[in-house]
């Protein structure tokens, strides 16, 4: 698979690379936090969402919306499912990390979507970049063995357990969590866990 650079004119359509943010003290931050075996995702950390550069993304970014500010951190070669957001997630690349991405436009009317439009892009370490509430995502691919770390950074609330029963008809049945719609890949167990079970083709992987 080709793998693209945040830099380059392809990532336009599904993001940006943020400038004038200094990410130095949230990245040091991040050097205490878990490195697991699997993947692990914390939505909301006090201690990063403490720091000075969580006020100016929610002033700048976020138009003054509450935030959290957590991390997706381990290891991680396959696609598994894609997500998307009513909004933009900001990532801040702690370690070098691939994101495997595509656009919601893509989904079928039946809410499928092909794996084969997936495109893979680079983010070094120390980049901030948007990504926007139209691209499809999920967790990021290791660069090296070393695993990966990403600051993630979310309307507050997002990703946390639904409080209510939706019908699960249209796209609604792709809801997930809060603010989170998910379309999930047969060879996951995503469907015991009440996932939309949708992508077609291959299960992505980067190894």
């Amino acid at each position: 698979m080709v793998i693209k650079s945040v830099t380059d004119k392809e990532f336009k359509k599904y993001g940006q690379v943020l400038k004038k943010y200094d990410c130095s003290e949230l990245i040091e931050k991040m050097k205490s936090t878990i490195l697991p075996r699997g993947i692990i995702y914390e939505p909301s950390i006090k201690e990063l969402e403490d720091l000075k550069i969580a006020q100016d993304l929610r002033k700048r970014e976020f138009g003054e919306l509450p935030i959290q500010i957590g991390y997706c951190n381990g290891n991680n070669y396959l696609l598994n499912a894609v997500e998307y957001h009513r909004s933009s997630e900001i990532n801040v690349a702690v370690t070098d990390l691939i994101l495997l991405i595509g656009c919601q436009q893509d989904i079928e009317d039946d809410y499928s979507y092909d794996t084969s439009k997936i495109e893979a892009f680079m983010v070094l370490a120390g980049t901030i970049i948007e990504v926007y509430a139209t691209t499809l995502h999920y967790a990021p691919c290791n660069v090296n063995e070393d695993g990966f770390k990403c600051v993630v950074v979310l309307p507050r609330d997002t990703n946390l357990s639904l409080e209510n029963n939706i019908e699960k008809l249209g796209e609604d049945a792709l809801l997930f969590a809060k603010n989170k719609w998910l379309i999930g890949h047969k060879d996951t167990d995503l469907g015991n866990q009440g996932a939309f079970i949708g992508l077609v083709g291959e299960n992505i992987s980067i190894k």
